[in-house]
């Protein structure tokens, strides 16, 4: 830790405290720096340290493990049911994401419009 540095500490539930490890550990960073690179994202202010690059090889395999546990045992497995099995929660994550981002009047939804936008900055 910098000298300058100071602790900052939340709570959050187990499996999101897990996730973001995995990310972090994808990622070659640490918890702090993935939490913080991600606190800096979220504030549009996000630049990515080169130490987080990784080619575009190395990326996927992020989802190795879990296409491999999809995989497990004798049977074939569709496209579409792998692909249902590894994004199994995005859409509950991106509703809440999206919900705490309009409370916060981050973003905003028109029916008339048809989807959603960023709130522009004053």
């Amino acid at each position: 830790m910098a000298d300058d540095a100071v602790p900052v500490k939340t709570y959050v539930p187990p499996y999101q405290k897990e996730r973001w490890r995995e990310h972090a550990d994808r990622l070659g960073m640490s918890q702090s720096e993935f939490v913080r690179t991600m606190v800096q994202a979220g504030r549009r202010d996000f630049e990515v340290p080169a130490a987080a690059e990784k080619p575009a090889e190395e990326a996927s395999s992020g989802l190795e493990p879990q296409v491999k546990d999809a995989l497990s045992g004798d049977e074939h497995r569709s496209w579409d049911d792998l692909l249902e099995q590894v994004t199994d929660g995005v859409e509950d994550q991106l509703e809440a994401v999206l919900a705490e981002l309009q409370e916060a009047n981050v973003v905003q939804y028109s029916g008339r419009q048809g989807g959603y936008r960023l709130v522009e900055e004053p």
